[in-house]
């Protein structure tokens, strides 16, 4: 058992209170797994400024001035490094891209949580609440966001093991749920050359998604082949920087419920964690059909389904 929220924002004025309200709604679903949890953040200003490019780095044992020190040199110019209790998190005025090659040569052993422009992926171990307050979520500022409190089954309980999976630019999931026959696609997508970082199944629908994409195809088409190609009970929410879309299994006894206003478009794994959202009561309301695929763009901002 899980809890996934997601936020996306059609209001500007809203923007300065994404990270108030994303805080709210994932410390409601801490009932639903306190081992650890994890958020994306789109468009917050002073973790990642207009023009820069992100990288958020777990399991770094040099100090944030040693990071910033080398990962400048590999990129040829000036890079920024947050503290935000386990992440580092990198910004330069550079594509994320080449941060990102930047980071990798400069800080080997380091495991890259997420990457793009306007994206911070922040994840730790403990209580959501602790979190949360560790990370500031709460004075974020953004157009959308996404957030995930774990309790572990099928991986170790690390900073690394909790969701989001940040693995293709400015993409993220999470997932509510397991995936019984991960073991399988995982050996599919690495002889096509996938990488992997972590035995968690929920790391194999994040690159299975992103391969899908890669080969050009939009997220409503990823998804739809993810239907086609896992067994399991599952709850998705897939994101980019444009895009927010969820998905449930053929069954859907993963709980999921979706509220639409004019102002935003919101979900959880319960009403709860929605609850406190300015203009819930007037908003359309619903639980998702199994296997229909929900998707919001900040270009139409109309769901498809």
């Amino acid at each position: 058992m899980c809890g996934i929220v997601g936020l996306h924002l059609r209001n500007p004025d809203l923007h300065p209170r994404l990270g108030e309200l994303l805080s709210g709604m994932l410390c409601e679903m801490q009932d639903r797994g306190a081992d650890s949890a994890g958020v994306a953040v789109y468009g917050d200003p002073t973790w990642t400024p207009p023009g820069h490019g992100a990288v958020s780095l777990l399991d770094v044992t040099a100090t944030a001035e040693e990071v910033a020190a080398a990962v400048t040199e590999e990129l040829g110019s000036p890079v920024a490094v947050k503290v935000l209790d386990a992440t580092y998190l990198l910004t330069a005025a550079a594509e994320s891209e080449a941060l990102l090659a930047a980071a990798r040569a400069a800080v080997p052993d380091a495991l890259v949580a997420g990457f793009g422009a306007d994206l911070a992926v922040l994840k730790g171990v403990g209580h959501p609440r602790t979190l949360s307050d560790s990370w500031g979520l709460a004075g974020a500022q953004g157009w959308q966001g996404v957030g995930h409190t774990r309790m572990a089954t099928e991986s170790a309980v690390t900073p690394s093991g909790a969701h989001p999976y940040a693995v293709g630019v400015d993409q993220c999931l999470v997932h509510n749920g397991s995936f019984s026959n991960h073991a399988t696609i995982r050996r599919e997508l690495r002889a096509a050359g996938v990488e992997f970082d972590s035995e968690n199944d929920t790391e194999v629908g994040a690159r299975f998604v992103a391969h899908q994409l890669a080969q050009g195809k939009d997220v409503e088409v990823a998804l739809k082949e993810l239907c086609a190609t896992f067994d399991g009970f599952y709850t998705l929410l897939v994101s980019n920087r444009d895009s927010f879309a969820v998905v449930r299994d053929a069954i859907a006894c993963k709980p999921a419920v979706i509220a639409e206003t004019d102002d935003w478009v919101a979900m959880a794994s319960e009403f709860r964690a929605l609850a406190h959202l300015p203009g819930v009561e007037s908003a359309r309301i619903w639980e998702p059909e199994p296997e229909v695929i929900y998707a919001w763009t900040r270009s139409t901002e109309g769901a498809s389904a």
